[in-house]
């Protein structure tokens, strides 16, 4: 017969308690260089519409873009600043944990028996410091359920082959 006992929510392990591993020190400049490579296309797209030949002349607003560009770029590359030292993962036995977040905390729980396909990807800026990122898709869901940036490549690598691991052992035992 099947039964299923109450828990005390006092007797739950708590994310606090799990051993949080920080993403890569080198993914703060990494971001800060894509927020600078951002602000000088947006830059140039500001600078050609200024000198485009418009049927309006917008040229007496023309100091507008030059005041918020320089606010909105600083504040790019101070972001990373702050939210990248509140993201990390934890790896337990049987699921995997991330946290982010600045103003909107949230920790993402997926348990391996789950997963049904992992990848590690990579842009050319991730490859030149060395990252990857880790995306794991699980049952039912639509597109990625979690995805971690930041991590070194080689670390990425050992995560989706343990998850993989664990996903088919699951299936095996389950």
């Amino acid at each position: 017969m099947f039964e299923n006992s109450e828990i005390a929510l006092d007797e739950l392990p708590g994310a606090e308690s799990l051993a949080w591993r920080p993403l890569d020190s080198r993914y703060v400049p990494r971001l800060q260089i894509d927020a600078l490579i951002t602000t000088a296309v947006i830059a140039v797209i500001v600078l050609a519409v200024q000198y485009a030949p418009l049927p309006i002349d917008i040229r007496w607003r023309s100091w507008v873009p030059w005041l918020l560009l320089p606010a909105f770029g600083l504040s790019l590359v101070l972001w990373p600043l702050l939210s990248v030292p509140r993201k990390a993962y934890a790896l337990r036995d049987k699921d995997l944990f991330y946290r982010s977040g600045v103003l909107w905390q949230s920790v993402t729980a997926v348990p391996f028996n789950r997963v049904q396909h992992v990848e590690t990807s990579s842009t050319p800026l991730d490859r030149l410091f060395g990252h990857a990122a880790l995306q794991v898709f699980t049952a039912g869901g639509s597109g990625g359920d979690l995805k971690i940036s930041g991590l070194p490549a080689d670390v990425a690598e050992k995560l989706r082959l343990f998850i993989l691991e664990k996903a088919g052992a699951d299936l095996e035992h389950g």
